[in-house]
């Protein structure tokens, strides 16, 4: 009688699927909070490709994180620098107006409304990606 050997095999570890979901969705749901910005272009008497061109103007960052996210949903780290950066460079541009025009209190709340959301993104995709590689 033959003996069977288990190969072993090197498994993913097991994520949780709320700790996976978690910044998938929340990426979604922070592109189009952005994305709701742009609808501040109806306010104004531009013709239709007007407002074609200033929809897609102001949606630019929002394409350009969504494509990112794409590019995350399997490779978090990618994810992690990305919302990482975008955060930073939001605070990067405030800090940019700050000088040019004197400090406001509504510039922290807007940093919390924007950058602090990329940051909690980012963590959660650091937290995958090290459960992942585990």
């Amino acid at each position: 009688m033959k003996k069977r050997v288990k190969a072993r095999v090197k498994s993913k570890p097991k994520i949780s699927k709320f700790l996976y979901w978690t910044p998938r969705v929340l990426s979604i749901l922070f592109l189009l909070f952005l994305a709701m910005f742009s609808l501040d272009i109806f306010g104004n008497n531009y013709g239709f490709w007007g407002v074609i061109v200033g929809l897609f103007m102001h949606n630019i960052p929002v394409f350009v994180l969504a494509f990112f996210l794409w590019l995350a949903w399997k490779r978090e780290w990618i994810g992690t620098i990305i919302f990482t950066g975008a955060g930073l460079l939001y605070i990067g541009f405030i800090v940019f107006d700050i000088v040019n025009t004197g400090f406001q209190g509504y510039y922290l709340s807007w940093i919390i409304t924007i950058a602090a959301p990329a940051f909690v993104i980012a963590f959660l995709f650091w937290l995958n990606w090290k459960k992942r590689k585990k």
